[in-house]
């Protein structure tokens, strides 16, 4: 709750990437009935996949593994389960079949979470209950020593701090103290810092994620696995979760390394969910490879500005949206705030890489 106290005592400085990711999803979100009203066929097989898909990498993201070529049998059929992982799968689609079929009868409430964890956890003595005991994050390193990650929230502590998080996100909601989508990333960050559970937090948390994205609109989650996308990236999730806690219990921290990591995995999700389902992508027009050409031709650091001096018939706006577009494939990153905020190539963008618009 400590982010979201953080939110409250101030008005947040959304930083100049999180504003342009929140408008690239707003617009991804606008044309998501377009593409949902194409396909059927393709769109039934986009949700039977995404949910496997999910179910699996979730779990596997928290060491529970089953045998892949029984993954289908385990989450879509209703067969004899064979052990406690394949259990623990099909608790899981249990849990995205309740958020699937009726997201906004779920309310973020205490009795929600608890029930999201029962399902995930089927048949474990503390199921969908508070943890009893301490659960910090502990690291093992490859020397065999442990490191402390994290100090979670202490067991006596927890059913206040959650009962105080999901109060503060009401309020962050209809008091708009920043974008929605940003609020949902900020709760996300809080109850990965209480970890209210003794085990299944992360799978929770993702499944949160999920429920509190659909009931804003954003529903490219039924159709492309965003567990998944974040297994993929999972280093990336847990260096970004460690920096943005640092500080926490002191409300010092920087949340925004991971808030913008979720955001860069609805927008991961959204270019997927158009691709397969447009079948190709969007050609490049001749203003679009001209700004990408001006930018491969850069050595170092470059602003907007620069961008319209080597492009002269391209317009700020457009020159604007291109730079979002690329941060967004992963070839340019921000390293500034405001109107003269800098951009430079990422490290490993190839000159080619840029001009493709490839990660």
């Amino acid at each position: 709750m400590m982010t979201m106290r953080q939110l409250a005592a101030r008005p947040a400085s959304i930083p100049t990437a999180s504003a342009w990711s929140l408008a690239d999803l707003a617009e991804a979100r606008g044309k998501q009935q377009l593409f949902v009203r194409q396909s059927p066929q393709v769109l039934r097989a986009l949700r039977e996949h995404a949910m496997i898909e999910s179910a699996v990498s979730s779990t596997r993201i928290e060491g529970v593994t089953i045998d892949q070529r029984r993954a289908r049998d385990v989450v879509i059929g209703g067969g004899a389960l064979r052990d406690r992982n394949e259990e623990e799968v099909r608790g899981y689609r249990d849990a995205l079949k309740a958020i699937h079929e009726a997201p906004h009868d779920l309310r973020v409430n205490l009795a929600t979470i608890q029930q999201l964890h029962r399902l995930v956890k089927p048949g474990a003595g503390d199921s969908g209950q508070f943890k009893a005991v301490e659960t910090d994050i502990i690291e093992l390193l490859p020397s065999g020593r442990v490191r402390l990650r994290f100090r979670t929230t202490t067991a006596a502590e927890t059913p206040n701090a959650m009962a105080e998080l999901v109060e503060l996100l009401d309020h962050c909601l209809l008091e708009r103290w920043v974008p929605p989508l940003a609020a949902v990333a900020a709760f996300n960050l809080d109850f990965l810092c209480i970890h209210p559970f003794r085990d299944g937090n992360g799978r929770v948390s993702r499944l949160l994620l999920l429920l509190q994205t659909y009931q804003l609109g954003y529903e490219v989650g039924r159709y492309i696995s965003l567990e998944r996308l974040i297994e993929s990236t999972k280093d990336r999730y847990y260096e970004t979760l460690e920096e943005s806690s640092l500080g926490w219990h002191e409300g010092r921290h920087d949340p925004w390394p991971f808030i913008n990591y979720l955001l860069f995995i609805l927008q991961a999700a959204y270019r997927e969910f158009e691709t397969r389902v447009g079948g190709t992508a969007v050609p490049r027009g001749a203003k679009t490879e001209q700004v990408a050409t001006a930018i491969a031709a850069r050595s170092g650091e470059f602003s907007l500005a620069d961008l319209e001096r080597a492009c002269p018939g391209v317009s700020r706006d457009m020159i604007r949206k291109l730079l979002r577009r690329f941060q967004a494939e992963g070839t340019i990153e921000c390293v500034g705030r405001g109107p003269g905020a800098r951009w430079r190539k990422r490290v490993g963008a190839s000159k080619e890489g840029t001009k493709e618009g490839t990660v």
